[in-house]
């Protein structure tokens, strides 16, 4: 029987041990947590079978185990599971840095057993409690083998994340963190700058906080992740990340130049070039920033007007994550934001929504 252990068992960790079981029930899943109310969750859920203690000899079992803890923690591991793992153990984990841990891992001679793992896939919420059975689902997934790795140990790990529903992409280690620095780490470092700005220029009655909405909510959502997080982050990755924010910040001093040259040509030739690769990207699939269901509805101002929406997709068994009332209409968004589970209700919603007559316009 495969046997599947995970050390760290929060947003990630969770939802890899949950889509496992749901896609191969038949397999003996074990954890160690630091809390054990996460391990005691997790077992009464019937994600896992048993909790393991901190340095337990029964990780010498598995086929597969995850790191899911912070990357110093998991690092601290190493030399423990060098003692106990089988030969043909994958030993992964699942942190957006690569370099940090796999030199880890050769130097605490594990290169042939670890292979570097990164689901380009989470939300803004933490822990097992928030962690789901198809957060992985459709989302990209790096495999980065060191040079040691056996070509059937990459397979059979690509065979894992497949069966669950994920993309496996593999990459070097080198190549995965320059990536990742452009699509992941930039991104929010973009979106935590802007927020600063328009708080440290915000009028002194906080005019501008109060009609933040629209793009600017959409584009800043990120920087409410965990500031702990996104500084080891910062730390992990320097220098891919310092060489993308040299591009970035050359960019942003050009665009400054174009508005005050008032270069109207070179101006839309900038938004025109980044509207063509924006709306080349697939929506489909999900990446670092995690995808969102959204449909916004143009509604009346007077009562009922929710209810009458919320109790038409209760009757169609459609479920809301999220609702909330809009108090500015940028991009023709309408005033009532209605956020899904998933693609296939949204979409359902917006055809019931659209026979009714409503005003519907889809996230894009």
């Amino acid at each position: 029987m495969t046997c599947i252990g995970y050390i760290g068992l929060g947003l990630i960790g969770g939802s890899l041990a949950r889509s496992i079981r749901k896609f191969h029930p038949e397999y003996r899943q074990i954890a160690y947590s630091h809390t054990k109310a996460t391990t005691d969750a997790a077992i009464e859920a019937g994600v896992i079978d048993e909790a393991l203690t901190q340095d337990d000899p029964r990780f010498g079992e598995c086929d597969f185990i995850f790191l899911c803890a912070p990357v110093r923690t998991n690092i601290g591991y190493l030399p423990f599971l060098r003692k106990i793992i089988k030969k043909n153990c994958i030993l992964t984990d699942v942190g957006s840095v690569k370099g940090e841990t796999m030199k880890a891992a050769a130097e605490a001679g594990l290169s042939a057993n670890f292979i570097g793992g990164h689901p380009m896939a989470g939300t803004e919420k933490t822990g097992f409690a928030n962690s789901t059975d198809y957060l992985l689902e459709n989302a990209y997934y790096f495999i980065t083998p060191s040079e040691d790795a056996r070509k059937e140990d990459i397979s059979r790990y690509e065979e894992l994340l497949s069966s669950i529903r994920a993309l496996p992409l593999v990459v070097s280690p080198e190549k995965h963190d320059f990536i990742v620095a452009g699509v992941s780490h930039l991104p929010h470092i973009v979106a935590s700058v802007l927020v600063n700005t328009v708080k440290d220029i915000d009028t002194d009655d906080e005019r501008m906080k109060l009609v933040a909405a629209g793009g600017f909510r959409d584009i800043t959502r990120i920087a409410s992740s965990s500031p702990t997080m996104w500084q080891q982050i910062c730390m992990a990755n320097k220098d891919a990340i310092l060489e993308v924010l040299d591009t970035f910040t050359g960019l942003l001093q050009k665009s400054g130049e174009l508005v005050r040259e008032s270069d109207t040509d070179q101006l839309y030739q900038m938004f025109e070039s980044s509207k063509n690769y924006r709306d080349s990207i697939d929506d489909v699939k999900k990446g670092s920033v995690p995808r969102q269901y959204v449909l916004y509805i143009s509604i009346m101002d007077e009562t009922g007007a929710i209810a009458t929406i919320t109790t038409m997709l209760a009757m169609s068994q459609i479920s809301i994550k999220n609702i909330g009332i809009l108090h500015t209409r940028e991009f023709e968004e309408g005033a009532l934001r209605i956020e899904f589970y998933d693609e296939a209700a949204r979409n359902q919603a917006e055809t019931i929504l659209n026979r009714r007559n409503y005003i519907v316009k889809k996230k894009i």
